[in-house]
């Protein structure tokens, strides 16, 4: 079988999405959105018809999300640390509060688009008991289902 990697970030606003503090952020949404899809190795993104998440708020009203598929771990850390992302990632603390755990990868099979609900339980997995093969971070990369048995 083939998978393919999920990944859900979330992030507590400082403000409202309509605030002077994270115009900055909302005006670089589109870009940054339409440079993840042209990203090699990505695969899909959670977004409703208005073309981002911002107006999903399973986490709470003062929280937003981001949930995609990617191709590859190597796939997704080139575009989160390699691309245009970086700078605006690098900004993060002027629009986002400090949260201990707010990213989980895990791997899914190809084709399947995850449920928010899905990677929510994702996220409480790794928040309640650290890495592991079902809910990881970049810091300790778990390889796919068929590769673990052979590790």
């Amino acid at each position: 079988m083939n998978y393919h990697l999920a990944q859900l970030n979330i992030a507590q606003l400082l403000a409202p999405l309509e605030s002077p503090q994270l115009k900055d952020f909302v005006d670089n949404l589109d870009r940054i959105n339409a440079l993840a899809e042209q990203s090699e190795g990505f695969v899909w993104r959670l977004q409703t018809p208005a073309g981002d998440a911002t107006a999903l708020r399973p986490f709470g009203d003062d929280v937003i999300v981001n949930l995609s598929v990617w191709e590859s771990v190597e796939a997704l850390h080139q575009f989160v640390y390699r691309s245009a992302h970086t700078p605006i990632m690098s900004r993060r603390r002027e629009w986002f509060a400090r949260m201990q755990t707010y990213m989980v990868l895990w791997w899914v099979p190809a084709g399947h688009e995850p449920s928010v609900e899905e990677a929510q339980q994702r996220l409480e997995l790794l928040q309640a008991q650290g890495p592991s093969a079902e809910a990881f971070t970049f810091k300790q990369v778990f390889g796919q289902p068929n590769l673990i048995d052979h590790q």
